[in-house]
């Protein structure tokens, strides 16, 4: 089983990891806004990642670590 962190304070929201998830796992937090103002990603099922690190590759600001 992967193992993904997610640092949500260096988030800018841009929601192109989104995109990328083949799981589509990725979502936006609605209600949360990190320090910087900005809605950070979050990982709906933890469970359900097979740690492929297409957000990983895809994310301009590396706030994620994937670990397999």
């Amino acid at each position: 089983m992967a193992k993904l962190t997610i640092r949500e304070e260096a988030c800018k929201g841009c929601s192109l990891c989104v995109d990328a998830c083949p799981k589509h796992l990725l979502q936006l937090h609605k209600e949360k806004l990190n320090a910087k103002g900005y809605h950070p990603i979050g990982i709906v099922d933890i469970e359900a990642c097979i740690g492929c690190a297409s957000c990983a590759r895809m994310c301009p600001d590396v706030v994620f670590t994937v670990e397999r």
